[in-house]
């Protein structure tokens, strides 16, 4: 899994604010004096600071708009009044000439540039990601298919970047209020399981599951099979264990209604934590013994079967302690 570019904060203006429909507002961002901003792959998103101070609330956005262009990020937000209150705020802050500091761009939901066949699958605001890909794809001269689903056909945001794109003919839509022979068919719009053919899944957490569950069924590798969250329910809670952090030598007991991030930050050791959801990896640590009992979005399935890494904002312990390299 790659983490593979720019840490540094950085201050950016809003140059355009869009009103989409949806209630899906798309935002440019760029450098106060117009420089170039670092370059970004297709999948990659970038951490907004929405507070301020040490603990401020801080939330990860896909880039969507083409890689070949360094001069802005353009993202796209939800408002979702039932969320911890992230989207509300960016779509409240989110003015014309008003300014975010921001980390990254990070890539933790790469493109396989060289598969044979690419197909996309983006439901609500999960297209955001996709719409980055398919650039790059169609950059690449690659063979890709981009399925759009959303709830209502009069709700769907970026029409007119697809209706514009060079590659909008590759895109097909699928809504929820007409009829049923347009919406998605797995067992139809799921291609056949080659090693060369790669699946891209990202949106709401059903429709990711249903879709993934899908296509595991359908014979297709689960290495092929590449997903990321912008949310999840977790339960972060459990039976008490103990962490030891190795390097400072603590150790702490993590409750019944406690994290390990919180539980170490309360005993002077601090690991970023950003969504506390276990969907963007920032507080991913080294596990040296123990093993971890997963609740994140965020590693694959083959890096929670190694049980070496571990998400401390809402994983826990299937044994009585771990061991973490911090």
């Amino acid at each position: 899994m790659s983490d593979d570019t720019d840490s540094q904060s950085r201050i950016l203006t809003v140059i355009e604010r869009i009103e989409e429909p949806g209630d899906i507002l798309r935002v440019k961002l760029a450098a106060p004096d117009g420089a170039a901003l670092p370059a970004f792959t297709a999948g990659a998103h970038i951490d907004i600071r929405l507070t301020a101070g040490d603990t401020g609330l801080w939330r990860q956005y896909s880039l969507c708009s083409d890689p070949a262009q360094a001069g802005s990020y353009e993202i796209g937000v939800l408002r979702d009044p039932n969320s911890r209150g992230g989207s509300v705020a960016f779509h409240r802050l989110a003015a014309l000439g008003g300014s975010f500091t921001i980390e990254g761009p990070r890539n933790h939901f790469e493109l396989v540039e060289g598969a044979r066949h690419t197909v996309l699958f983006g439901g609500g605001i999960g297209i955001t990601p996709m719409l980055a890909m398919a650039w790059r794809l169609h950059a690449l001269g690659r063979d890709f298919t981009l399925h759009y689903c959303t709830r209502s056909e009069r709700a769907t945001a970026f029409r007119d970047t697809i209706a514009t794109a060079p590659w909008g003919h590759r895109v097909v839509f699928h809504h929820d209020d007409l009829p049923q022979a347009q919406r998605l068919d797995p067992a139809r719009d799921l291609p056949p399981p080659e090693a060369g053919t790669h699946l891209y899944v990202c949106g709401p957490q059903g429709f990711m599951d249903w879709l993934i569950g899908a296509a595991k069924t359908a014979g297709h590798a689960p290495a092929n099979i590449h997903r990321e969250y912008f949310s999840a329910q977790v339960d972060s809670t459990g039976d008490g264990f103990e962490v030891t952090a190795s390097r400072s030598g603590v150790t702490v007991t993590v409750g019944p209604e406690d994290t390990i991030a919180k539980a170490l930050a309360r005993a002077g050791i601090s690991i970023p934590v950003k969504c506390e959801e276990g969907v963007c990896g920032t507080c991913v640590t080294d596990v040296l013994d123990g093993t971890p009992d997963h609740r994140d979005q965020f590693l694959t399935d083959e890096e929670r079967a190694e049980n070496s890494m571990i998400c401390v904002c809402c994983s826990r312990a299937r044994s009585n302690a771990l061991v973490l390299d911090i």
